[in-house]
């Protein structure tokens, strides 16, 4: 890759796997929760490799990153992550994990909660006869 190659923020938040769709990368831009070098950035901005930028997540935690390769296309996750360096502290990390639990809902049920069973529901329609 050329080092005079030009590779919008919005996009390259997304290629590395920071944020699931293009237009969630470019709504926390505009929303003020990426910066570079403390500052607020728009979209727009052409990444260059060495640059750092501070990502506030949905949870509240911040993530730092350090851009080392410029990525256009998004890739599989083993390869977007040797795109950036992860800066984040440690406590920073561990907070994102102890939250990850109650804050990010991936569409499937927790275990032994929601509708009852079929066993259940039998066990359920024996105890309302006696």
């Amino acid at each position: 890759m050329d080092a005079n190659e030009k590779l919008r923020l919005d996009k390259y938040l997304w290629a590395i796997r920071l944020f699931k769709t293009r237009t969630q990368a470019s709504d926390a831009i505009a929303n003020g929760k990426v910066k570079w070098n403390g500052v607020d950035v728009k979209a727009s901005r052409q990444v260059q490799i060495g640059d750092q930028y501070e990502i506030k997540r949905e949870a509240g935690s911040k993530q730092l990153i350090q851009v080392v390769s410029l990525l256009h296309t998004r890739v599989q996750y083993e390869d977007a992550i040797k795109c950036y360096v992860d800066l984040t502290s440690d406590e920073e990390k561990n907070k994102r994990l102890q939250r990850s639990a109650f804050v990010y809902h991936t569409g499937k049920r927790l275990s032994k909660q929601g509708r009852p069973t079929k066993k259940d529901r039998r066990g359920l329609e024996e105890f309302g006869e006696e």
